[in-house]
């Protein structure tokens, strides 16, 4: 993981929104001491708290993850014990989405808490076999499949004994974001 780019990403946007560590704990559920070591590069978060972080401010999870210097996207980042995570499109404004890349090794489970309200996610399998499990209904995914639903719930991903590659395309329906 790239915990240079998302601290000064993080230390940018709090500064940008003039809020000191405290608010943004509040506006985001995460300890005013988990921020604090996260900007100061302590502690590596897992992808949880980036949404929460990304939501509590308004933003896309790109804009945590992708460093200025390169806006176009590529960079791949990989949360220890978890998903890996490409970068495929950032966050584009015009189009109200960003699109990643990611990889579930074999039988890996990822529980996503529920996203900013209005999101919607579409998973597209590019190799392997998963499973998204949404509103309570399993959904098999073979190489090829697509499905489409409202992340503003709690979802699951599930690779299946060879593991997953899927994109993942965030669609950022409410306004303002």
């Amino acid at each position: 993981m790239k915990e240079d780019t998302i601290a000064q990403n993080l230390r940018r946007i709090r500064n940008e929104a003039g809020v000191s560590l405290s608010k943004a704990a509040e506006m985001t559920g995460v300890s005013k001491a988990m921020l604090g070591q996260i900007e100061r590069q302590e502690s590596s978060p897992t992808i949880a708290t980036l949404w929460k972080i990304s939501q509590g401010f308004h933003l896309p999870l790109s804009a945590l993850l992708l460093e200025r210097s390169c806006p176009l996207g590529g960079e791949t980042v990989r949360f220890p014990g978890s998903i890996e995570v490409r970068i495929v499109f950032p966050f584009d404004a015009n189009l109200g989405e960003e699109t990643f890349e990611i990889t579930l090794k074999p039988d890996q489970v990822h529980q996503s808490e529920a996203h900013e309200a209005g999101l919607i996610e579409d998973v597209i399998v590019v190799s392997g076999s998963m499973e998204v499990d949404v509103d309570g209904t399993r959904h098999a995914l073979e190489a090829g499949a697509g499905f489409r639903f409202a992340a503003d719930q709690p979802h699951v991903y599930r690779g299946c004994s060879q593991g997953a590659v899927f994109l993942n395309i965030h669609h950022y329906v409410r306004a303002g974001i």
